[in-house]
């Protein structure tokens, strides 16, 4: 008896998500009867074997799959649960404000200001500065903020990287008291934008002494003549931190430009193929008039810009990771939906094998980003640190963002999919705040003793 009910069971299982008109169908192709007669004589073995071969090959629909899940580690879980409840927040601000309308964005190359009140309502601008309404969190967070941006937008991460750290992280370091306590406090409102003027049109990597934007003191007043491109954020600025060299010592100071100063202009770039909706500009400066008390007081030299661009730096890895993990998500997702001879194509191995490789690389990026923001708040960041860091990681995205396009085809290339976004963004990580080959030029002379700079 308890052999019959089993075996009705079985059969039940068997049969239960049976349409009748594929029954139907079926009939008219084999002997119902005779398969029937067939299954009736197996054991419970057989019977289990074949609801298992069944299952195995109509059960994926049905398969409760893992998460879809960029830390591998679970590095998230070393963070306070004040931390993570603020990683959380920040992502669901990307996911629900920022990713429906990105890529009409992106593809219009355009800003959405409208989110500008709602990213101030996360209260994140400044967030390692002490005082000036920022919440002086650890450079951990920084780097985890900028990941969870990046992850959804590269556009938006460095809007905000602009924003919170080059601009306001001038004045922070380098400004005088007063300067700090006009600027800073609407800056981390987002009242007042800001933006940085170091690269020039014919000056990127050799700024440390190649500067052609001049100033030449005159009494109580700055004059600066010279241009400066790719500045981002500089078409709606409020305030743009212009680096210039001082006529008369050489010497690289850094000058807080009000907007609206008469000689001063600014055109927007256009038709980029990478980081389409940050506002790009060249600017020119002609016979433009600064107060000595818009001179940032604290920044002297090259050396004194350098003590910004290593505080950033480490914040264009995390955004590199973040950028990779976007990628890797999103083509992780398509795999697992995709359907080709019938299976998803993640199920295919040339295609896991992408997937893990993929992982692999974004787990060791994550990795090494997470001890160079500890070294950052134990205070023991260096040049070097930073600079390994953005090499290794922008490299290793550009591997993955090429992997995510090649899993998903043909769609890899449309913009509704995302990864097409991520693999143009990529291309501007790898370049801005310092190229691969300075920033390599850099950990050289750290490991060597000997400077290969010309």
């Amino acid at each position: 008896m308890s052999s019959a009910l089993s075996k009705l069971r079985q059969a039940y299982h068997l049969f239960k998500d049976v349409d009748f008109n594929q029954l139907s169908h079926l009939a008219s192709k084999v002997d119902l009867g005779a398969v029937m007669k067939a299954v009736g004589k197996m054991d419970e073995t057989q019977l289990q074997g074949l609801v298992k071969m069944l299952g195995a090959s109509s059960g994926h629909k049905h398969k409760e799959l893992p998460p879809i899940e960029g830390d591998f580690y679970h590095l998230s879980h070393t963070l306070t649960e004040e931390q993570r409840v603020l990683q959380l927040k920040v992502r669901a601000f990307m996911e629900n404000q920022i990713k429906p309308l990105i890529n009409r964005y992106w593809l219009k190359g355009e800003f959405p200001f409208e989110i500008i009140p709602q990213l101030a309502e996360l209260n994140i601008c400044g967030v390692t500065y002490d005082g000036y309404g920022c919440p002086h969190l650890p450079f951990l967070m920084e780097g985890i903020l900028a990941m969870e941006m990046a992850r959804v937008d590269a556009s938006i991460a460095t809007f905000f990287g602009v924003q919170s750290g080059l601009a306001m992280g001038s004045i922070y370091l380098l400004g005088s008291e007063t300067q700090k306590q006009e600027w800073l406090p609407g800056m981390q409102k987002l009242k007042t934008i800001g933006a940085f003027g170091l690269t020039e049109p014919e000056v990127g990597s050799g700024a440390a002494g190649g500067l052609t934007t001049t100033a030449k003191r005159r009494g109580d007043t700055w004059v600066l003549n010279g241009q400066k491109k790719w500045i981002g954020n500089a078409t709606f600025a409020d305030v743009i931190i212009i680096w210039a060299r001082d006529l008369d010592d050489n010497q690289v100071k850094g000058f807080l430009l009000r907007k609206g100063t008469p000689g001063f202009d600014v055109e927007k770039i256009e038709d980029k193929m990478a980081l389409r909706i940050v506002q790009n500009g060249l600017i020119t400066l002609r016979n433009c008039e600064i107060k000595e008390s818009d001179r940032l007081q604290n920044a002297n030299s090259f050396k004194d810009t350098a003590r910004v661009l290593q505080m950033t730096r480490a914040g264009v890895a995390w955004e590199a990771v973040g950028c990779a993990r976007g990628a890797y998500e999103s083509a992780l997702a398509y795999t697992r939906e995709r359907k080709q001879f019938g299976k998803p194509i993640a199920s295919f191995q040339l295609i896991q094998n992408h997937l893990v490789e993929m992982l692999s690389n974004l787990t060791a990026m994550q990795t090494m980003v997470f001890r160079l923001s500890q070294l950052q708040d134990e205070g023991k960041l260096t040049d070097e640190h930073a600079s390994i860091a953005k090499v290794f990681c922008t490299l290793r995205t550009r591997d993955i963002v090429s992997r995510a396009r090649e899993v998903m085809g043909g769609n890899g290339i449309l913009l509704q999919y995302d990864v097409a976004r991520f693999v143009a963004d990529a291309e501007a990580i790898y370049s801005y705040e310092g190229t691969k080959e300075i920033n390599s030029l850099i950990v050289g002379r750290a490991i060597t003793g000997f400077s290969a700079f010309v």
